[in-house]
């Protein structure tokens, strides 16, 4: 059952991909608990065919799994270090690339052992931090981390925040669900999520708006950090947040109204992920910044208070919960309209919750928004999460705000949201793989980008 806290609006995290870095983390958390927090020597198998050979390093699957073998948070400010800290640990690490042909392109094959004993696990990175550990010692299972299991004599503990409701009775699972279940009354779509979360997590309604609130303040604060200045060597972009407030206060750019703010904290938010700083994964780390940039940029222009932009993320979670279920949040399964074009349909939502519009409003503008991001490729330059995802980002948002001012106006928005995540998944399935996050194809092949991946890896030797 697909979380707003666990899938959605989260993992609080470090890295430039939820899917690689905090996934990988929480899978290795997993393996530990495996091994009893004895490990000496890891095995990790990627197949060929997946997107994990080219993408390991630069987007941080290596990071983040050897985070979690060591025990780590995804928040930890030593994960950059984990690597150094596993061989410092006395754990040896191999990484083979081997022909398997796996279904899902982020699959983790690990064998791990000590003097005494070996384990085997083989686990999903499926979007957005959310994993499914499908094997263990050639047992299958479908485990989300949610929930204590005791499996191969040893106890596997939650690496979610918020823990499974085994017996929970969802009230929808689909917006069609929802708006059956709503009957024209037109509840705000953020309430909405306040009792899906509810019952999903048997929270009450105000721990699920405390923890949301929770939320946007650090979101708030990494927007600060970013327009402050960030720094970090293995990045292509630099610091460029800082030249957009100045020009911003000078008066000196184009008068786009509250869209130059959410430029502003689009671009600061992904210079906090490029710099290994504290971000959401909202629904991705890739795409972390639409969402929360545009509701707290018009949340501001608007004077709204913190409470009133938690139940605009709330909405905003409960729209990635009709995503997620059908379909995914992973680019490496769905191109970027996976990523960005959720983003884009989150926020659109999310916006037409600020400004007190129905139900409807909000789940047409969500529809809209992924309308016009069908087909969106993902194609990042020398793999890394920065060119051309920082744009992205703001496309994201910029669709977002003009959506949600066409919905509230009263546009229609014709196809119902459903239908329109079933068409990006019938989308992504005749995508090519060099077009889901490999950097095997798009801008990623581009002369310049080849010149900068070279330029990047010598300097990784230095």
């Amino acid at each position: 059952m697909i979380s707003i806290f666990n899938d959605v609006i989260g993992p609080v995290m470090r890295g430039a991909s939820s899917s690689h870095c905090a996934a990988a983390l929480r899978i290795g958390r997993l393996a530990r608990d495996l091994m009893g927090g004895d490990i000496q020597q890891v095995l990790i198998e990627f197949d060929l065919h997946g997107s994990l050979p080219a993408t390991h390093q630069s987007q941080g699957s290596d990071m983040g799994l050897f985070g979690g073998l060591l025990g780590w948070d995804a928040a930890d400010a030593r994960l950059a270090m984990s690597p150094q800290a596993l061989r410092e640990a006395g754990v040896a690490v191999e990484i083979r690339y081997v022909d398997l042909h796996d279904p899902h392109p982020n699959t983790y094959r690990l064998t791990l052992s000590n003097a005494t004993e070996q384990h085997t696990m083989i686990a999903i990175s499926t979007g957005g931090g959310m994993i499914e550990v499908q094997d263990v010692d050639g047992q299958r299972v479908a485990l989300d981390g949610g929930a204590r299991v005791e499996i191969s004599g040893r106890v596997l503990h939650p690496v979610l925040p918020v823990l499974s409701n085994p017996g929970a009775t969802l009230p929808f699972r689909s917006c069609a669900e929802l708006m059956a279940h709503d009957g024209g009354r037109e509840i705000p779509l953020w309430q909405w999520a306040v009792e899906y979360e509810k019952a999903r997590g048997n929270l009450t309604d105000a721990e699920v708006l405390a923890k949301m609130v929770e939320i946007v303040r650090i979101l708030r604060a990494s927007i600060a950090e970013g327009v402050a200045g960030t720094t970090y060597a293995d990045r292509l972009l630099g610091h460029q947040s800082g030249m957009f407030a100045d020009h911003m206060q000078r008066g000196a750019l184009l008068n786009a109204g509250v869209l130059n703010r959410t430029v502003l904290y689009t671009t600061a938010l992904m210079e906090v992920k490029s710099a290994m700083g504290v971000i959401v994964a909202a629904p991705t780390a890739g795409a972390c910044a639409a969402l929360p940039a545009s509701v707290i940029a018009v949340a501001e222009e608007m004077q709204c208070s913190e409470e009133d932009m938690a139940r605009a993320m709330l909405a905003a979670g409960l729209i990635g919960v009709f995503i997620a279920g059908p379909w995914t949040f992973a680019a490496e399964v769905g191109g970027c309209q996976a990523e960005g074009g959720s983003a884009a349909a989150m926020s659109a939502a999310a916006l037409v919750t600020l400004a007190d519009g129905t139900l409807t409003h909000a789940t047409g503008a969500a529809s809209m928004a992924l309308q016009s991001m069908l087909g969106l490729i993902c194609d990042p330059v020398a793999a890394r999460v920065e060119i051309p995802c920082l744009g992205k980002n703001v496309l994201a948002a910029s669709n977002a705000v003009s959506c949600a001012n066409m919905a509230l106006a009263g546009f229609n928005a014709m196809i119902p949201f459903d239908e329109v995540v079933g068409a990006a998944a019938r989308v992504a399935e005749r995508m090519p793989r060099e077009h889901r996050c490999t950097a095997l194809g798009g801008l990623a092949t581009t002369p310049t980008a080849l010149r900068l991946s070279a330029e990047l890896a010598a300097r990784a030797q230095m």
